[in-house]
């Protein structure tokens, strides 16, 4: 049980010990609908077509190109506005003016991608945008450690989760939907995302820092704040390292689901199939992530879920390499879903609870969304890799499912949660 915060520790710095209501958990759930529809509507299918109208031979190539980009970029500001947000003293609190600038700069980067033709203004569009959606991204995954207590963290992660495919199942509707006509998917995008944070933001009930909360600010102590050491905070590390892993395996499974329904399968409709396979993959996932999330805070266990749901990813992949035919990626798709939905909500719960400072919530877990975002550098690389040099797609899904299982055996390395 969360002990009560001591006197004169203020507000936005206490560990909570109230639940939260389903008003904030509802807003919660619609941010992180709007931040993946921007994200997985381009990524699965509309930064593919722009690839493939640009150059049709190089397609593979340019979409690696683009998305190693963005993903670099996120690498850096998601910490960083994570840690700018610990320090914003606002009437709106600490956080909410990061979802709302976010969501601005995110909204107004899909608009200028629905009009890009060349691979410089998809790259610097593609860049603003994740830009934007990662300051927002940051600041509400902080949000959560700020407001809900341990005992309910797994309920809300997976309610989260459930809000992350909601996000990423509209953007593949979205892609589907446009028929070819690419700047209408853009157009849907940003509108998805302006308005999701709408809801939020009139029921924030986020804290505000008092001025004299607030550290003097020293440039190289605010660098250094970056990293965090594994000696320090060993089960910090294991639980970066972890989720780094997790990560590259599902993207790898996913980030040439276009192509390996094109080239592989033999598809005669590919978008169409996206969305069936993203469908598939919604539904489980939604079942899993609030079963699993419930039943973590309620045996109080982290781990064992974790490492179970691990395994289940290795085993979506596997079925993708070894039956490369449109039933196979069915199965693939829904025991990816059961997989990965009970990993994304016990997992964010078990983040949670090996962070180093209260007062650092925000950029400690930019830090963790780091393993999230790291993997869109180095999957594409390592499935252009597979596909080009290592053969072919079975290697691929083949390697995805061998990291998946190195992080599932690690994760046991984490010794303060149980």
């Amino acid at each position: 049980m969360t002990e009560a915060p001591a006197a004169g520790v203020e507000e936005a710095l206490a560990e909570p010990t109230r639940r939260v209501g389903p008003r904030w958990v509802t807003g919660v759930v619609l941010v992180n609908v709007g931040i993946n529809v921007a994200f997985f509507a381009p990524i699965n299918v509309l930064l593919g077509l722009q690839a493939t109208a640009i150059d049709e031979g190089g397609k593979e190539a340019i979409l690696t190109l683009v998305t190693a980009c963005g993903a670099t970029v996120s690498l850096v500001v998601n910490p960083l506005f994570g840690a700018l947000s610990d320090r914003t003293v606002s009437p709106l609190g600490r956080r909410s003016p990061w979802i709302l600038g976010g969501a601005v700069l995110g909204t107004a980067a899909l608009l200028m991608l629905s009009g890009s033709t060349a691979v410089g203004m998809l790259v610097l569009g593609w860049c603003l945008m994740q830009a934007g959606a990662n300051a927002a991204y940051a600041t509400i995954t902080a949000a959560v450690p700020d407001r809900v207590p341990v005992f309910q963290r797994g309920q809300v992660g997976g309610l989260a989760a459930m809000g992350q495919t909601l996000g990423i199942l509209l953007g593949s509707v979205i892609a589907f939907v446009i028929f070819g006509n690419i700047a209408l998917g853009y157009w849907l995008c940003a509108a998805a995302l302006l308005l999701s944070v709408v809801p939020y933001l009139l029921r924030a009930d986020d804290p505000a820092l008092p001025r004299g909360a607030r550290a003097r600010f020293r440039f190289g102590e605010f660098v250094r704040g970056f990293w965090i050491s594994p000696a320090a905070h060993p089960d910090f590390g294991w639980a970066w390292l972890t989720r780094f892993l997790m990560f590259v395996g599902n993207q790898l499974t996913i980030v040439y689901l276009l192509f390996f329904l094109t080239d592989v399968i033999r598809h005669p409709d590919p978008a169409g199939g996206v969305l069936v396979l993203t469908g598939l993959y919604a539904l489980m996932v939604i079942v899993t992530t609030v079963v699993a999330g419930r039943w973590s805070d309620r045996v109080g266990k982290r781990r064992v879920f974790v490492a179970g749901s691990s395994a289940v990813i290795a085993c979506a992949a596997l079925i993708m390499a070894f039956f490369p035919v449109w039933p196979g990626a069915m199965v693939g798709a829904a025991v990816l879903g059961v997989g990965f939905g009970a990993y994304l909500a016990v997992d964010f719960a078990l983040l949670t609870q090996v962070l180093p400072s209260a007062a650092a919530r925000g950029k400690d877990m930019g830090v963790i969304n780091i393993a999230a975002a790291l993997p869109q550098v180095v999957a594409p690389a390592l499935a252009l890799l597979a596909v080009r040099f290592l053969g072919g797609y079975t290697a691929l899904f083949v390697l995805a499912a061998a990291i998946g299982l190195a992080g599932a055996a690690l994760v046991y390395r984490i010794k303060s949660v149980p």
